[in-house]
């Protein structure tokens, strides 16, 4: 009888230096390769160098008092 195969892991890319990284659970950092990445991007958040798009302008003023 032989056994079935496992299938390879998913291999994802570093986000912050583009090493493969395979998507397993032995992979602590996963989807980073390291522990210094993971803390560059934390950084990157805390910055906010980070943006999402949107449209410009402010919120329009809402009065409290009405329903």
């Amino acid at each position: 009888m032989t056994q079935a195969k496992t299938p390879a892991p998913r291999i994802v890319a570093c986000p912050t230096c583009a090493k493969s990284v395979p998507w397993t659970p032995e992979s602590r950092y996963r989807p980073f390769c390291s522990d210094r990445c993971r803390l560059i991007d934390i950084g990157a958040w805390a910055a906010e160098s980070y943006r999402v798009a949107g449209q410009d302008g402010s919120l329009p003023d809402v009065d409290p008092t009405q329903d």
